[in-house]
């Protein structure tokens, strides 16, 4: 069902719980105090039935209808609508999941819109059930019990995001080929948190501004700066991880570079062994063709031949080859051929 608990709150304590959305109006007016309203996933017609019930801006109610909104904080009139990007850590796939929240904040009213499955919006409710003397300080505290729910359970994001980058650092140096595509995913989650914590520091800012204008409890006031300080240390977080996986990447690009000269290294040494292997071959090629040559020639059967009845010929002959041999032997040699 979209509506998942309501109910009406008068000096801390839960004095109706309606069963439809008409019932929480007529509730409203019969009790005073004001309404908590808990939704998941409403439908249009349901939203515009709270719009025209609490006089809520057709802009926000188009953006909570739509979803997909970037995290903000807005005020229209008397109305404070407030787009929250909670998210989990999915141990199973090593993933961050981001969902969406929206808050109306009214005179008489509180409005919480869940898109997604987190934040748990039940232990919030029983959390503040439970400590009436906060409950009493009306709607805003629902709206700071909110805020601190959603900073809260960005801390197992964090550790999750943490413990990728310690395993990144040791997949880099052990050549793993995916570490890069896993390096660009973390860093996408990375800055998809940024996106969602960031603006949260600028929100607080603007409802601290508000203080005096609207009366904040000096309580509230004191919750709502702890959680600034908890937002901002979780924005150096995040932009600590940001600047990780940019040195993780500049290292593995490094790396990759380095393996590859290795390689081209290893290729030019090769080639070079081998260039030193066919000047050998060929070296010693030239040697013996000069011999075999000269014995070919005087091989030939043919009556009128130079040096043919000489005396000396078959002596001339050897001599020549070894000449001829030793001559490019030392001519190789010289030039580090052999």
């Amino acid at each position: 069902m979209p509506v998942v608990d309501n109910a009406i709150y008068l000096g801390g304590h839960r004095v109706a719980s309606p069963g439809s959305l008409d019932e929480t109006f007529e509730a409203l007016v019969e009790h005073g105090g004001f309404a908590w309203i808990g939704l998941y996933r409403p439908t249009d017609r349901e939203l515009e039935s709270l719009a025209k019930e609490f006089d809520l801006h057709h802009l926000a109610i188009e953006d909570a209808s739509k979803g997909h909104q970037r995290a903000k904080l807005e005020r229209h009139g008397d109305t404070l609508f407030v787009v929250l990007r909670p998210a989990r850590y999915l141990d199973d796939v090593e993933r961050v999941e981001f969902g969406e929240l929206h808050v109306f904040i009214g005179r008489n009213f509180a409005i919480t819109i869940r898109h997604a499955e987190s934040p748990d919006l039940a232990r919030v409710r029983r959390r503040l059930e439970g400590a009436p003397e906060l409950l009493a300080k009306g709607q805003e505290a629902v709206l700071y019990a909110v805020l601190d729910e959603v900073v809260d359970e960005y801390a197992p994001v964090l550790a999750g995001l943490e413990n990728d980058i310690d395993e990144i650092e040791e997949q880099l140096f052990d050549g793993d080929p995916a570490v890069s595509r896993r390096i660009y995913d973390l860093a996408s989650e990375v800055m998809e948190l940024q996106r969602a914590t960031n603006p949260l520091q600028d929100m607080i800012t603007a409802l601290q501004r508000g203080f005096e204008k609207y009366g904040v409890d000096s309580e509230l006031q004191h919750y709502l700066r702890d959680v600034l300080d908890h937002s901002i240390r979780i924005s150096e977080r995040g932009e600590s991880f940001r600047q990780l996986l940019q040195n993780a990447l500049q290292v593995h690009a490094t790396l990759v570079a380095q393996r590859q000269n290795d390689e081209m290294r290893l290729l030019s040494e090769t080639n070079i062994a081998q260039s030193e292997e066919v000047k050998k071959i060929s070296g010693w090629a030239a040697i013996i063709f000069a011999p075999t040559l000269i014995g070919t020639v005087y091989g030939m059967n043919f009556k009128n031949m130079p040096e043919l009845y000489w005396e000396y010929g078959y002596v001339f002959a050897l001599a020549l080859m070894l000449g001829f041999g030793v001559a490019l032997y030392v001519i190789f040699k010289r030039r580090n051929w052999l």
